[in-house]
């Protein structure tokens, strides 16, 4: 899809318009959903970072999705001046846009980990990237590695937390500047619980006529509304009666392995299911790799195996595909 395809999808006479849902944790799902959210959405988005008619805005993200299509509703509600590139790991490369930023910074802009990491690794891209005055980074976890490299960037840096059937981000966490911070603050007119597993609800009116039940589990700061976000109840690792989040030994690896790699898990007689790693490259050093597991994870939570792959499963936005992941390690074991 185009923008100009969705603008159009927009502005005709239906009150719903369909999104799909990224398939990070199963099948892509097609959802219709009220434009009247969606504005609402993407005006308390623009009223939290104190967009203003005029600023300029980037989209270097696909409208097939929920975080593309929301950057367009948030020009056409706040009337910004909107500057598109195909989606790609340097969007800031795009001579017309390095033109641009070059004369007049940039005022806001989504992007992906991955877009953030590609992009700080070109001199010129970083000289630009720094003079984005609102930056939201969305679509998955943030590496460590790379929120350090973000702290002293003067722009304001937000990690964003949400998903399709939100509508975009319900809550944002800051991770530049002095005011950098672990927690994610939810946005106006957003209440948060937990459920008797831990995982997140979300009650937010005008974004979803009934509060929405996560699969997120979280830790919630005593006596606020704030959060961390676990892991994914579905990315519970239960190995000998232990229970490991895939996403924390991700986190915990990430500096100490120099290759994509992905922990998923398969059953097992013994210890009914165990930890299992996926690493890319067929010539990938398995014995760094296990050195890496042994240094810097609990005994219990290392992988039992390590497969070479010559692809990571990922969805469509870049995301692991958890259950392809789980399925395709079975299939090796």
């Amino acid at each position: 899809m185009t923008v100009e395809d969705f603008i159009a999808q927009w502005l005709d006479d239906s009150d719903t318009i369909e999104v799909t849902t990224s398939g990070s944790t199963g099948t892509p799902q097609v959802m219709r959903v009220e434009k009247r959210r969606m504005m609402a959405s993407a005006r308390a988005t623009c009223d939290f970072l104190g967009l203003q008619t005029g600023d300029t805005a980037l989209l270097c993200m696909s409208v097939d999705y929920i975080a593309g299509k929301m950057m367009v509703v948030r020009a056409l509600e706040r009337d910004l001046r909107l500057l598109t590139v195909e989606p790609s790991s340097h969007p800031l490369s795009v001579p017309e846009i390095s033109d641009e930023m070059g004369k007049n910074g940039l005022d806001f802009a989504a992007m992906v980990p991955m877009q953030v990491y590609s992009t700080l690794q070109v001199p010129r891209e970083r000289e630009l990237f720094a003079r984005i005055r609102h930056l939201i980074i969305g679509g998955g976890p943030l590496d460590a590695a790379l929120e350090e490299q973000l702290r002293d960037f003067e722009g304001a840096i937000w990690h964003s937390y949400g998903m399709t059937e939100t509508l975009s981000h319900i809550a944002l966490r800051r991770v530049s500047g002095k005011d950098a911070s672990p927690w994610f603050t939810p946005l106006p007119g957003v209440t948060l619980t937990t459920d008797s597993d831990q995982c997140l609800v979300i009650d937010a009116p005008h974004l979803n006529p009934e509060p929405l039940v996560t699969r997120d589990i979280v830790e919630m700061e005593p006596g606020t509304q704030r959060f961390k976000v676990l892991g994914r109840r579905d990315n519970v690792i239960n190995t000998g009666g232990i229970k490991v989040h895939i996403e924390q030994l991700e986190q915990a690896l990430a500096p100490h392995i120099n290759r994509p790699f992905l922990i998923t898990k398969c059953p097992d007689d013994k210890f009914g299911e165990i930890v299992v790693m996926l690493l890319q490259g067929i010539d990938a050093d398995v014995a760094a790799a296990q050195a890496a597991c042994e240094h810097h994870l609990p005994k219990y939570a290392r992988p039992k195996c390590i497969f070479l792959v010559p692809a990571l499963p990922m969805t469509a936005t870049g995301k692991p595909a958890r259950a392809r992941a789980a399925n395709l390690a079975q299939s090796l074991l």
